[in-house]
């Protein structure tokens, strides 16, 4: 599974670094260190807290602005049919769902905790794996 740095996790919530470290400080999001001491937190555990800290709002929040349209977030989410799947991003305090193929799901690897980016063209939203 993967692990998000201390950074990359304020990237994806919307948030300074500083914030996210108050959070694992106080409590509120689990983290473990590295070999090298980095902290990291575990991308399933990101995942469910971005839903959370996105459905509590409060004083810590920062608006999230996205830059040409597109949503850099965690997978939060993974539904698969025979054909069709549906995932979901939260990208900061934003919750995007996506309808695609089960192929595509399948060709990109996404599963719940990886980083992805939701791009936003009209009324369509398409995953990009980073």
């Amino acid at each position: 599974m993967q692990s998000y740095t201390i950074g990359q996790a304020a990237r994806l919530l919307g948030v300074s670094p500083d914030t996210v470290r108050r959070w694992a400080d106080g409590g509120r999001v689990a983290t473990h260190r590295d070999e090298g001491g980095r902290r990291l937190i575990e991308g399933r555990a990101l995942a469910a807290f971005s839903v959370e800290a996105a459905q509590g709002g409060g004083e810590d929040d920062v608006p999230y602005t996205s830059a040409r349209n597109a949503f850099p977030g965690i997978v939060t989410a993974v539904k698969l049919g025979d054909v069709a799947a549906q995932v979901e991003i939260q990208a900061g305090p934003h919750r995007l769902v996506s309808l695609l193929t089960r192929e595509a799901v399948e060709e990109l690897g996404l599963e719940v905790g990886m980083q992805a980016t939701a791009r936003v063209k009209a009324t369509s939203v398409h995953i990009d794996r980073t």
